[in-house]
């Protein structure tokens, strides 16, 4: 099993951030109301709540305010440069979980499950900036930003966290993961997400 520490965490949080600046610096002009892995949101929508989920993570620690969107009903409209509003959300996300201890267990996070520990609390930071990265990317027709490594540490995080949160809608039902299959594939499947997805006719 992947161990993850606080300070692995962080990387992979940090890793996650830069994954979604590039999936978002790459979306075309006439990219925005494209079709995504996550049903019924296009890449704007997509964007919103994956801008939002990160202030939401800044603000229950204490950087910053709560979102003025909910997250999960995003509007499809964006007021303003959607790159910038994008970095003020990592860069808030960044800077509150640069103020906890490697080995904080008591970490605020805005999931149901309440405080948790660092390597977990940054881990679904990183994790949710990840896959929404992902869905950006395969959306544009860019190539996933997944590595492999990254995906199963993501993976161990996941497992602390999600099952409760597909009662909440957060997480669709997770998909029949072949024996072999390689760590993203294993990832996304876990997480209801078809590693070859492609938009519906």
């Amino acid at each position: 099993m992947t161990t993850i520490t606080g300070t692995n965490a962080i990387t992979l949080l940090n890793a996650a951030h830069n994954a979604l600046r590039t999936a978002v610096a790459h979306i075309p002009a006439d990219g925005w109301d494209l079709p995504t892995p996550c049903e019924h949101w296009n890449v704007t929508q997509v964007l919103q709540h994956a801008t939002g989920d990160q202030i939401a993570y800044a603000a229950a620690i204490g950087v910053g305010p709560w979102p003025s969107e909910d997250p999960f009903q995003p509007s499809g409209s964006i007021d303003g440069d959607a790159a910038a509003l994008l970095e003020q959300a990592l860069t808030a996300s960044a800077t509150a979980f640069a103020t906890v201890d490697a080995d904080a267990e008591q970490v605020p996070v805005p999931l149901p499950q309440g405080p948790l520990p660092l390597w977990i609390a940054a881990g679904a930071a990183a994790l949710d900036a990840a896959v929404h990265a992902w869905d950006i990317a395969v959306a544009t027709g860019r190539p996933s930003p997944l590595t492999a490594q990254d995906a199963e540490q993501l993976l161990a995080v996941a497992k602390q966290i999600v099952e409760p949160l597909r009662a909440y809608g957060a997480y669709a039902p997770e998909l029949p993961i072949p024996a072999d299959a390689a760590p993203t594939t294993t990832l996304l499947a876990y997480l209801g997400r078809p590693a070859a997805w492609t938009p519906r006719a």
